[in-house]
């Protein structure tokens, strides 16, 4: 094992529809397009380093989080917050009523 970050399309894909995000979301955080994130994710076009790596950033501020491949076992993806600390950030979201922007 190599214990290297490994990060490719259909892991990109496992990781957004695990923090439930769109595509659309993913791509525009990202900065890139759409089409090419769905490409990406099915294997059919390759992106530059920077375009991965913006992808994968995003992919992690949405609370992905992803493993590397070492002696443990392979590589893969997993949430960021456990159960208990997503029912309180969903909790912590819905109080107070309802959000507008800041006028700061």
């Amino acid at each position: 094992m190599s214990n290297e970050q490994i990060f490719d399309g259909p892991l990109a894909r496992s990781a957004r529809a695990l923090v439930r995000v769109s595509a659309k979301d993913v791509a525009s955080t990202a900065d890139v397009k759409k089409s090419e994130l769905k490409d990406f994710e099915k294997g059919h076009d390759d992106l530059t380093e920077q375009q991965e790596h913006r992808i994968l950033e995003a992919l992690e501020e949405f609370g992905a989080r992803f493993v590397r491949d070492d002696s443990h076992g392979g590589y893969g993806v997993r949430l960021k917050f456990n159960r208990a600390k997503v029912r309180a950030i969903e909790r912590w979201e819905d109080e107070g009523g309802t959000s507008a922007d800041d006028d700061v």
